[in-house]
């Protein structure tokens, strides 16, 4: 079972330095409170695993924002200049990922697979330094899979079990990265009584949550 705690005890639980996964697609499906929590206690050098990096002011934007990252694994930065002038100043290691072999890189590291052969990148910079490999005569990009130290998840609804539900394309990356990190915190709308939830709506199962941050938990 998941322990229950407060938005701020969980993030002292992260420290300086940590590779975090943070689910999301342009703030929609990243974890508000435990965003707002990270920059409040200042947590520095992270390497963030995510999607994008979404805009100044919003969702992983306001980590941007802060200098709190020292690296982003990511699909796009096309919508935040900040991260963009970052990159170009040196101040900011940017990885950027084909979207789906991103997503792809995950779910290896989750399942525990050695890599996944794309040909997306294949005789361009991205391909530069990988490893290739030839299959029926077709040469592939070898990528490595994405674990982190913590992953921080944005669910719709959970129960006191730490069973997640998710809102639409809300999801997103937030059950792959569920699965390839070390620690696990959940951020929910709402908490619900356990077997409230029918078994086939819920995406990520407890056994993947380590903490359940509740609103409740802060006043206890």
């Amino acid at each position: 079972m998941c322990e229950v705690i407060c938005v701020d005890d969980a993030v002292e639980r992260i420290e300086d330095g940590a590779v975090v996964m943070i689910g999301g697609f342009m703030g929609s499906g990243t974890p508000p409170r435990l965003i707002d929590a990270l920059v409040r206690q200042k947590k520095s050098d992270l390497t963030i695993i995510s999607n994008d990096t979404a805009k100044p002011g919003i969702g992983i934007g306001k980590l941007i924002d802060a200098g709190l990252v020292r690296k982003v694994i990511t699909s796009h930065i096309g919508t935040n200049p900040v991260t963009q002038k970052l990159m170009i100043a040196e101040e900011l290691d940017v990885e950027l990922v084909p979207q789906g072999t991103l997503a792809e890189r995950i779910r290896a590291g989750g399942f525990g697979l050695g890599g996944v052969l794309t040909r997306t990148g294949v005789g361009t910079l991205a391909a530069e330094g990988e490893t290739t490999l030839e299959v029926d005569g077709e040469t592939y990009v070898l990528a490595k899979p994405l674990r982190a130290d913590v992953a921080l998840i944005n669910a719709k609804l959970t129960d006191y079990l730490g069973n997640l539900t998710y809102s639409l394309t809300a999801r997103n990356f937030n059950p792959l990265m569920a699965m390839a990190a070390d620690k696990v915190f959940a951020e929910a709308e709402a908490i619900v009584p356990v077997g409230t939830l029918a078994p086939d709506v819920i995406a990520t199962p407890h056994v993947l949550v380590d903490y359940l941050v509740s609103k409740e938990a802060c006043h206890g």
